[in-house]
């Protein structure tokens, strides 16, 4: 996914690879990180996938649709990971993967759902329901 986007070079692949796996390890075996994959029908090939990484965050005000505000938990997760082969894009891989991410966050009656959105998923993301934000990143060093 990070290749495809330009983002990792092929020499820095496999040291990316080895951390993400072991991290993934990690937070699989404390129940932070929730993930699907798709495969095609009746074949063992993984042609998508979705991860979720859920964080506890502070107790904080949350506006309800009614214009009202309640007490929201903190129960926080993240969209991460979502990819689809490029053989099967544009055939709804990525689509059906995050109406399963959403009935997930619905179930686990999540606070906030958010995600990173690249120009290519944007669209998708809008049409399931998803709205820019005011978040801002720390530029801890010059780019």
């Amino acid at each position: 996914m990070f290749a495809d986007m330009g983002q990792l070079p092929p020499e820095t692949f496999a040291t990316f690879r080895a951390a993400a796996a072991a991290r993934l390890r990690q937070m699989l075996g404390r129940g932070e990180y929730v993930g699907w994959l798709a495969t095609p029908p009746h074949a063992d090939t993984v042609i998508g996938g979705a991860g979720v990484q859920r964080r506890l965050v502070q107790p904080h005000p949350l506006r309800r649709a009614d214009g009202g505000v309640a007490v929201a938990e903190g129960r926080h997760a993240i969209v991460v990971n979502v990819y689809t082969d490029p053989g099967w894009r544009r055939r709804g891989v990525a689509e059906m993967l995050m109406r399963r991410v959403l009935e997930w966050a619905a179930a686990e009656r999540l606070d906030r759902l958010v995600l990173h959105a690249s120009d290519e998923g944007r669209p998708l993301y809008e049409r399931l329901g998803f709205v820019p934000t005011n978040e801002m990143r720390f530029a801890d060093r010059p780019t």
